[in-house]
């Protein structure tokens, strides 16, 4: 084995082995790091919907953008700075003082470029605006300090609460360790709840967000957007998932003493197990989506299971 590694550093693969054997780990974590911000991350995270990788690739030209005026601008006060410094006999040069054709020249410049940076930004934020075309609608209803999760056309809806776990150990005094809570090699306190948001991949899903009491704000990075959750109005958004798995995220509205206590779980599946899944969820009668469920339902008296399968969204077919 010391014979193969000292030939491999002779022949200089020895770099390229160990990027190849490097490589899986590599590419899990960048699939990772695709999700859900993590410890120490430095730049934005694409995510997992088309409109969180548009709002990155946004960023990644507005930075761009700004890389190459700062360039441009401090290299310039730099060259002034050594190349005309005192020290070397320079005498100060008055006149581009009020100067019409050079005060055109740095007003246009700038106009220019926030132009150019402004239409990219303008077809992002239109598409986000977008709701039109979605084949099913959730309702977010915030309250303190929970959220209310309501499939429209279905008589499904539930409320979302801190896991028990997490809620246990936040207490004062309690003795647990929040590095106890874990899921997936995943720290999980405070960022867990009892009952997530399932929803299907690859399928335009509208989002209607309102409040009970206070503002909220319903925010998973993962899929691009933040909406305010406001009480007496209704704000839309809209995502499309593309990868299956799980994505957190928090309520980002100081809305009282335990709004750090009410994360939010977005449990994204493919459309079958969807499915399944909204079919074997109980009915709650006492929803707005329950009762016109039940208008279109001819047999009243069905069971709950039957009666959820009769009002999958389009989506999930």
């Amino acid at each position: 084995m010391k014979r193969v590694t000292q030939a491999l550093r002779q022949c200089g693969l020895r770099p390229i082995v160990t990027w190849l054997v490097m490589a899986p780990a590599l590419l899990l974590l960048a699939a990772t790091a695709a999700a859900d911000p993590q410890r120490w991350q430095l730049n934005m995270a694409p995510g997992v919907t088309e409109t969180s990788q548009s709002v990155y690739g946004l960023h990644m030209i507005i930075l761009w953008v700004c890389v190459a005026v700062a360039i441009v601008v401090f290299g310039a006060m730099a060259y002034c700075m050594f190349a005309f410094r005192k020290s070397r006999g320079a005498v100060a040069d008055t006149s581009l003082v009020h100067s019409t054709p050079v005060e055109i020249v740095w007003t246009t410049i700038p106009v220019i470029i926030l132009i150019v940076m402004a239409i990219p930004s303008t077809r992002v934020m239109l598409s986000m605006a977008d709701v039109r075309n979605a084949e099913m609608t959730v309702k977010v209803t915030g309250y303190q300090w929970k959220w209310r999760y309501e499939y429209v056309g279905t008589p499904v809806n539930f409320v979302s609460s801190l896991a028990r776990d997490s809620d246990r150990t936040r207490q004062l005094r309690s003795g647990l360790d929040p590095a106890a809570l874990a899921k997936d090699g995943v720290n999980t306190y405070l960022l867990d709840v009892d009952k997530p948001l399932v929803l299907p991949i690859n399928t335009k899903i509208r989002f209607v967000v309102t409040a009970d009491d206070v503002i909220h704000a319903w925010w998973v990075p993962a899929l691009g957007w933040k909406q305010d959750a406001i009480p007496g109005f209704v704000n839309e958004a809209w995502t499309d998932i593309k990868t299956p798995g799980t994505y957190r995220g928090v309520c980002a509205e100081l809305c009282g003493k335990d709004h750090g206590f009410m994360p939010i779980v977005v449990r994204a599946v493919p459309k079958e197990e969807f499915k399944q899944w909204l079919a074997a969820q109980p009915a709650n009668p006492g929803s707005v989506s329950a009762m016109a469920a039940s208008a279109a339902v001819p047999t009243p008296g069905a069971a709950s299971t039957a009666s959820a399968a009769a009002v999958i969204p389009e989506a999930a077919r």
